[in-house]
């Protein structure tokens, strides 16, 4: 299995490859949402949620499921992505404000700059975990906003973050 997918991000890329299994996977495909754009090095990610009638609530509008269903769990598999094996990476948790009624397709962009890759890397460092707020809008073509969802990720050190499940687990068997 590790050939196979070896082969293929040397041939289509580890960006595209990601984007296909997201749009191809039925956990993702149930939001509504798609992939447009992933780049290789997972700085990058832009994604529709057009208006169906799969997508399509009581009163003819986005169902406000399908809007947050779509950005969830992007910005986890970026940084999952990014950071590498010596990091823990967990969705914490998020809240979403409506801003209008969804009438159309929407887009949203997972921005990740390389600046603050290393702020994550340096705090983590110093503090082994920390709690980072990631804001991502539902926009129209137009830039007109729709919804604003501030996820909240949960990041650690590999080594902390064992270190801190060992003490839970003495913690339960004493």
């Amino acid at each position: 299995m590790k050939g196979i997918f070896k082969r293929l991000t040397s041939t289509i890329g580890k960006g595209k490859l990601l984007k296909l299994f997201f749009n191809l996977s039925p956990m993702y495909r149930s939001t509504g949402g798609r992939i447009v754009e992933m780049s290789d090095d997972f700085h990058y990610v832009k994604l529709k949620l057009p208006l169906t009638r799969r997508t399509r609530n009581y009163v003819g509008t986005l169902y406000g499921g399908h809007m947050y269903s779509c950005v969830d769990g992007i910005y986890m598999v970026q940084l999952i992505n990014i950071l590498g094996k010596n990091f823990v990476v967990w969705d914490k948790s998020a809240s979403i404000r409506f801003r209008r009624p969804g009438n159309q397709t929407l887009y949203a962009e997972f921005p990740i700059s390389k600046d603050f890759i290393q702020q994550i890397k340096m705090e983590i460092a110093e503090l082994g975990e920390k709690d980072y707020i990631l804001p991502v809008n539902l926009v129209d073509s137009e830039g007109k906003i729709y919804a604003e969802v501030e996820k909240v990720i949960y990041i650690s050190s590999k080594e902390f973050y064992s270190k801190k499940q060992e003490k839970r687990t003495s913690r339960t068997s004493n």
